[in-house]
């Protein structure tokens, strides 16, 4: 790869390797992209942190962690 990065692909077949981030981008959809009305490319990126580093880290309750 030109830039020395490869791509990081799971093991055929296992739906438990990627479990944590396809739950956290499954509920970003439903929360965030499918409830907002971007109006730049700005505006989602805004949108995206707000709910990364305000809403998911900080409010959301994350049952595994108490």
């Amino acid at each position: 790869m030109k830039n020395g990065c490869r791509s990081s692909m799971s093991r055929q077949g296992n739906c438990w390797d990627n479990a944590a981030m396809e739950s956290f981008f499954s509920r970003l959809k439903v929360e965030l992209v499918y409830a907002a009305n971007f109006g730049s490319i700005n505006d989602a990126k805004s949108g995206g942190f707000e709910y990364i580093e305000i809403f998911y880290n900080r409010v959301r309750r994350h049952f595994t962690l108490g």
